[in-house]
Formats: C-alpha cells, structure tokens, sequence
C-alpha cells in the first residue's frame, strides 16, 4: 500500500504463461482409498458416510467395479468432495529451497502520508503473499484518497497500538495488540491509528 488508495504498487506481479500439460491418468480405485485414508475413515466409516454399502466401496477401491454416476456422487459427498475431485490427481508438495531472513529493520520501506510500510522477504520473486509490517501513521478517515481495494485476501495482526479498522460492507472495529483480521481485499479497507503513538500492523496480502 505505497499510497493511500492502491497497495498493489508494492509490488508488480509477474504471471508467466505456458502449455496446458497432458491430463494425468487417475486410478480411481488408488484415488478414493486415498482420499478415504487422508481423513482417517475406515471402509465402515466411509460407505456410512457415503450412503453406500461397504462391499460396493471396497468394489470400487479394489478396481472391481465401475460405479455409476450416483454411485459418485454419494461417494464424493461422503468424501466431502466434488465429483471432478475424484478424477484429479493429487497436487504433489515439492520443496523449493527458497528462503528469504529479513532482520528487524532490514526491511524496504515506503512512506506514505497515511502508512509506513516495511516490505519483507524482498529477496524472492513470484511470491505468492506479500508480508509487511506498516506503522499507522493516519488518525482520520479523511486523510484517505478513497477506499484502499485489490485483489486476493488479506490478514492484518496488530502489534503495537490501538487501531480502527474500516471496512466497506461491516461496522469500523476496534483492535488492540494481539487483534487480528482475515477479509476479502477487494472490499474498500482503511486502517487509522486511534492511540495516542503510531500503531504497528503486521499485513500479510495474497498475491495469487
């Protein structure tokens, strides 16, 4: 939030293209023991939940049988997925190595009249959040130019101070050191220190 209306200038995402891969093969029979084991459900539990016999279940687990659409449906229900779910493969969690230490008061500033913000984890690119500690620096909402609106979530921690949270759609709030927020940054947000120092916040804003 470089200015006072438009937080994404901190920073300027790049989205890079390329070819849609291959669809994977799924098995679905692996799939749905899969999902089944992730959420600790025996194959009682399961068919229970489901509204399936446990034979059939078993059936289907064990490649026996092609269930019918219904038959998937329950199932997905059971699983508390979508149909779609159950042909999708599984995302794979590959470690990046990537690491980015920023120390108390290593981090980038940028000063606004209303916001001092300190971007941290500079050092990497194509990030998928944007974490920065900002010092409150505006006591009313008429110093604002506007509602601050973007795309992606946002969470906002206070740390030190008392501030005023303004949103588009809810009531101001109040929060105090150890109050936090989690809301949609496409709603117009503005934040006003309502101690007598500056407050201190800490904005985590997701890039993707």
């Amino acid at each position: 939030m470089t200015n006072a209306a438009d937080p994404k200038s901190l920073i300027k995402i790049a989205r890079a293209g390329g070819d849609t891969p291959a669809p994977e093969q799924i098995d679905l029979g692996t799939r749905v023991r899969d999902l089944r084991k992730s959420l600790g459900l025996t194959l009682e539990q399961a068919s229970k939940q489901a509204g399936l016999a446990r034979s059939t279940l078993s059936k289907i687990e064990n490649g026996q049988m092609s269930p019918t659409y219904e038959a998937l449906k329950k199932l997905a229900q059971g699983l508390e997925i979508s149909v779609p779910q159950l042909f999708t493969p599984p995302q794979s969690a590959q470690a990046t190595a990537r690491m980015s230490l920023t120390r108390s008061g290593e981090g980038a500033g940028h000063i606004t009249a209303t916001y001092e913000h300190s971007l941290m984890g500079e050092s990497l690119s194509a990030k998928k959040m944007l974490p920065y500690q900002a010092r409150i620096r505006a006591r009313s909402m008429d110093e604002f130019d506007g509602w601050v609106r973007h795309d992606g979530e946002e969470f906002l921690y206070v740390l030190t101070g008392v501030i005023r949270l303004y949103t588009e759609f809810y009531e101001p709030v109040e929060m105090r050191r150890g109050d936090s927020a989690y809301y949609d940054a496409s709603m117009g947000h503005n934040v006003v220190s309502v101690s007598a120092d500056d407050a201190n916040v800490l904005w985590v804003t997701s890039l993707a």
